[in-house]
């Protein structure tokens, strides 16, 4: 899953300094992602006031289906700078293929982590005679200094996992708890799947350098005092050593942190840059068929990659985080 809209707004995402503990919701927002596939998605990041959540850019919760396409949705090859995809399924199968020579089947409790850098393209296919996929994608963006990296593919099946008064949690990416993924990570970062049972009460370490989010995925988890159900993502700012957790019917939730990102994002389509010229190029080499940049897929044809959307008229002005 990918940002496929026809008319994606173009944003400049701000550099964030220390927030301090904070709790705020931000509703999740349904976004008709259109096209012949009718893909739609709850999106939770980015959002008018809070851009990112550390390195956090992205985050979509997609479905195993609708009315108008019960067997789930295919997406295209398209195109990818300046950020790591994290595809976390919830249920199903995903096969994914990239430019890089990729060809897995990702399955529930299995992490696809896939760096951009420079250039990558990719397309994500439901496996027949499975379920589809459901699941989460989120985006990483890249430091200034990763911006350019090679692009790579990583999958992960064997990741760390925990149990704490109630909680089971798995780690996909960065430390938590004392519990580290192999992942690669080019920031200070944590995102971590957790199950919380019915009638559970904890205390989750945190690290008071990074800011969290929680977003809960099913039933109720109660942090710090505030009840959290689907539909939101709850911001909990920076400087908290710890998160109570408590849920009286059990909860599911994914925990996203870092330190808060040091660099101004540029974010339009599925490109993260840091100007609207690097934006505009990287849309010129897919739209041109770059092979350089954009190598085709094994298994694909040219007429199944997904056009750009066109440019807005004007350059991208800065839009202000306010938490």
């Amino acid at each position: 899953m990918s940002d496929l809209e026809s008319h994606p707004e173009e944003s400049l995402c701000e550099a964030s300094g220390r927030p301090g503990p904070r709790a705020v919701f931000f509703p999740s927002r349904e976004v008709p992602l259109g096209g012949v596939r009718g893909v739609t998605v709850f999106r939770s990041l980015p959002q008018r006031d809070l851009p990112t959540v550390g390195a956090w850019c992205f985050l979509d919760n997609f479905g195993s289906g609708s009315e108008a396409h019960p067997d789930g949705h295919d997406i295209d090859p398209h195109p990818h700078i300046g950020l790591q995809t994290v595809t976390w399924p919830l249920n199903g199968r995903i096969r994914h293929r990239d430019s890089v020579g990729s060809d897995v089947e990702i399955r529930p409790g299995q992490l696809n982590l896939m760096t951009s850098g420079r250039g990558i393209a990719h397309s994500e296919y439901r496996v027949a005679g499975h379920e589809s996929g459901a699941g989460l994608q989120l985006w990483i963006a890249l430091p200034r200094e990763s911006a350019g990296v090679a692009p790579h593919f990583e999958q992960h099946r064997d990741l760390p996992e925990f149990k704490l008064d109630g909680l089971h949690a798995v780690v996909l990416i960065g430390s938590l708890a004392g519990h580290t993924s192999p992942a690669t990570a080019y920031t200070p970062i944590v995102g971590a799947d957790l199950n919380v049972d019915a009638g559970a009460d904890l205390t989750l370490p945190l690290n008071p350098e990074f800011e969290h989010a929680l977003l809960v995925i099913e039933g109720s988890i109660t942090a710090d005092g505030t009840e959290v159900t689907p539909g939101s993502l709850f911001y909990l700012g920076s400087d908290r050593t710890e998160l109570p957790l408590t849920s009286g019917a059990g909860g599911h939730a994914i925990l996203v942190g870092g330190e808060p990102f040091a660099d101004d994002l540029v974010m339009w389509w599925n490109f993260v840059a840091r100007s609207h010229e690097e934006i505009e190029d990287a849309r010129n080499a897919w739209e041109a068929h770059d092979l350089v940049r954009f190598p085709d897929i094994e298994g694909h044809t040219p007429d199944q990659r997904i056009p750009a959307p066109p440019l807005p008229p004007l350059h991208l002005k800065p839009r202000k985080r306010r938490c």
